[in-house]
């Protein structure tokens, strides 16, 4: 190869990294600037007339709202130095450190060194989440003992299954050419995995669920499922009083291995006819077919991800200073992971968001006659019982609301919202309905 080629390859090389450093670069500053937008919206909006809440909760929840995302951006300038480090140091280093002759166990050790770093360095900000915001604003009930048996658990999880799935990229890419394309069929193949086995793993290793005890409700709830043709494994309740006084539900599971699982605290909030509401709205989302358009979103995603790392130039690889190994390849794809879901989520919100709509009807319609009133009741209660603040910035309901903003929903049920203007403004609620 003459001199001129390695010259245009090794300015390719370097272009090509400035890009990927500017392209992360932009993405970290538009994050930021939405948290700051939503900072000053909140605090601004926070000081005037209550919606939903009491004036005392109202005020509350706002600054709740601002000190998530205080945190926010301090965990995103965190993020970004991390980025810094693997992309000039990290990854190198642990190249250097860490030594087996098996290239299996070499790839394993290499990528959950990563893994392992970043879930040690993110627990400052776990623990301050939970023992300090949410204890403030009365959300926490977990006990630190909890918290570190919960974190334990999860840790031994990651190093056991993540092993597992590094093993099997590996596998792939030292393997199969179009290793890429058959990675993303892997990864894809696990995440739907995962949706399958969720509620399971979550009763095995965290929430306690006991069958709904309550007939009645139970006779209820499985005349309510008839009628979109959802077969359930059963009812259950979980615990979830013992780690947060928020209030959800869900439903977990593919086929007849499907749950429908109430937090406890949903229980004892919500009326019978609230609590149908609300389940009607998530066998609206069945009927739909909204969870298998969520996850051919998500493979949208995984496929361009892999698709784009998998035609990386081995001169970017050498700018780098790493090798073209299949560790280096799976932590640049874990490291740019946040940007594309970061530039998929406006699209998946928009999705999510016209879902949520349809599912809402479904509810109301399943309640029968003055279904929307009691799924209207439901969505006040949830944004009263999780406090959250009813009020957002338009740019940061574009790129983080996967639900509509609960004001608009509550007026598309048909709720008199009184001189409230609800333009460009949004729910934080946290429940999954």
């Amino acid at each position: 190869m003459c001199m001129s080629d390695k010259i245009s390859k090794k300015l390719k090389a370097i272009k090509m990294l400035m890009s990927i450093m500017g392209i992360y670069t932009l993405f970290i500053l538009i994050t930021i600037y939405t948290s700051v937008m939503q900072i000053g919206y909140v605090n601004a909006a926070k000081r005037g007339k209550a919606i939903l809440l009491s004036d005392n909760d109202f005020l509350k929840a706002g600054n709740y709202s601002v000190a998530k995302e205080k945190m926010s951006i301090a965990t995103t300038f965190i993020d970004y130095l991390f980025f810094i480090f693997w992309i000039g140091f990290g990854v190198k280093f642990l190249e250097q450190n860490i030594h087996f002759e098996n290239e299996a166990f070499l790839n394993i050790a290499i990528v959950m060194g990563f893994l392992v770093i970043g879930s040690v360095t993110s627990l400052p900000f776990g623990y301050y989440e939970k023992f300090v915001l949410d204890e403030k604003f009365g959300f926490n009930k977990s006990s630190k003992a909890q918290w570190v048996k919960d974190t334990l658990i999860s840790f031994v999880m990651t190093l056991i299954f993540g092993s597992l799935v590094i093993w099997g990229i590996y596998a792939i890419i030292s393997n199969f050419t179009l290793w890429w394309f058959w990675s993303f069929a892997f990864i894809f193949s696990v995440v739907i995995l995962i949706n399958m086995l969720y509620p399971t793993f979550r009763a095995m290793f965290f929430d306690k669920l006991t069958p709904l005890q309550n007939e009645e409700l139970d006779a209820e709830i499985k005349e309510l499922m008839e009628k979109t043709g959802f077969v359930s494994s059963g009812i259950f309740i979980s615990d979830a009083s013992k780690r947060d006084a928020r209030l959800n539900a869900y439903f977990g599971g593919f086929g007849k291995a499907k749950r429908v699982v109430l937090f406890d605290t949903l229980l004892e909030k919500l009326s019978t006819r609230e609590l149908l509401a609300v389940l009607g709205h998530e066998l609206g989302h069945f009927s739909h077919g909204d969870i298998y358009k969520n996850i051919a979103l998500v493979g949208a995603m995984l496929f361009g991800m892999f698709g784009i790392f998998g035609n990386l130039p081995s001169s970017l690889y050498m700018e780098l200073g790493i090798s073209q190994a299949p560790y280096s390849i799976m932590i640049l794809l874990l490291l740019f992971m946040p940007v594309l879901g970061f530039v998929m989520m406006p699209i998946m919100g928009i999705v999510s968001r016209h879902n949520e709509y349809a599912a809402d009807r479904v509810g109301s319609e399943l309640g029968g006659v003055g279904g929307e009133i009691e799924l209207a009741n439901a969505l006040k209660k949830l944004v009263t019982e999780n406090r959250s603040f009813p009020l957002s910035h338009p740019l940061y309901i574009f790129f983080h609301y996967t639900h509509p903003p609960v004001l608009e929903r509550l007026r598309v049920l048909g709720v008199s919202l009184g001189d409230i203007d609800t333009n460009a403004l949004g729910s934080a609620c946290q429940a999954d309905i």
